[in-house]
């Protein structure tokens, strides 16, 4: 693509570093020239800084603003996310499609670095390539990647580390909170394709999701954020293709078309033994779908807001 999400990504980057102090964050540079935007393991950063993340994980190209979000009886607050090119900007670059792991660090990357790299299955199947002269990823962890990581960043961008930067948050975080939300497009984009409609049909998405409060730890944080995407998420994406196809597939789109639909999310990872592979597939979708046809311009609507399962997650 002509328009670099690396180098929109780098901008935005680039202005919250200059606006580390009111962020709350904090910028180290690790051996080889390789920064780390932290912005929330080893400080507090914030809603803001959560806006930030997940506005340079899509690339520059969508926008995330912070809304309250209804579900039930209460207002949470929540993202809005808008994006007109959801292939590129949630596939491409913010979905975490790219494993990094050694002995005693793991991350799923997700950011434009990715177009660079290349190496998932995905690129190969929808021929998706970038090149620019910086790269941009973002990682759910609390700790700064590995040297060992690094290189094998470098080496897969085929650029120098110094041209390297890594936003890094753990999932039990406000930024971590906020960037899993702005995710509810995403989710439903890749589910999607998993029902294999081509994401290039998608014209433009449109989402809100709650923010999961806080957790503990970790493993706590997981399954309430996923439990505000499951639970309390809403996306609305325009699709090219006639009433009966669309109607369809906005039966099968959101979780509620999943058997384990009306558990916490924190249940279902234990009863799986830690194991997200052993979940239904089908589950991870926003809570509530609208697919309308860019063909015949009607909406199409699918599943519905469980807010007593989101109550029991978020109060416990």
């Amino acid at each position: 693509m002509s328009l670099s999400m690396n180098e929109r990504a780098a901008a935005l980057v680039d202005a919250m570093v200059a606006d580390a102090d009111a962020l709350r964050i904090a910028v180290r540079e690790l051996e080889g020239g390789a920064r780390v935007v932290d912005c929330g393991a080893q400080v507090p950063g914030g809603t803001a800084a959560g806006l930030g993340f997940a506005a340079a994980c899509m690339g520059g190209l969508g926008r995330v603003d912070p809304i309250g979000v209804t579900v039930g009886d209460r207002t949470w607050p929540g993202v809005g996310v808008a994006v007109d090119d959801p292939a590129t900007a949630c596939l491409a670059s913010q979905y975490a499609g790219w494993k990094l792991a050694t002995d005693d660090f793991f991350a799923l990357a997700s950011g434009p670095g990715r177009c660079l790299a290349c190496v998932e299955d995905l690129f190969e199947e929808l021929a998706w390539r970038e090149e620019a002269d910086r790269a941009v990823l973002c990682l759910e962890t609390g700790q700064d990647p590995p040297a060992e990581i690094v290189e094998k960043v470098a080496s897969a961008c085929e650029l120098p580390a110094s041209k390297l930067t890594f936003l890094i948050a753990p999932t039990a975080s406000a930024c971590g909170s906020v960037q899993i939300a702005a995710r509810v497009v995403e989710t439903a984009l890749h589910k999607l394709h998993e029902l294999e409609v081509d994401p290039a049909r998608v014209r433009s998405g449109w989402g809100c999701c709650p923010l999961a409060p806080i957790a503990a730890d970790d493993g706590a944080a997981i399954g309430r954020t996923n439990d505000a995407m499951l639970y309390g998420g809403t996306a609305h994406l325009w699709l090219q293709g006639d009433d009966e196809e669309v109607a369809e597939l906005a039966a099968r789109l959101p979780s509620s078309a999943s058997d384990a639909f009306g558990t916490p999310f924190g249940e279902l990872l234990e009863e799986a033994g830690g194991d997200f592979y052993e979940i239904d597939p089908m589950l991870f979708s926003p809570a509530a779908v609208t697919l309308t046809s860019t063909e015949s311009g009607r909406a199409h609507h699918g599943g519905g807001l469980a807010p007593e399962v989101l109550e029991r997650s978020f109060t416990q």
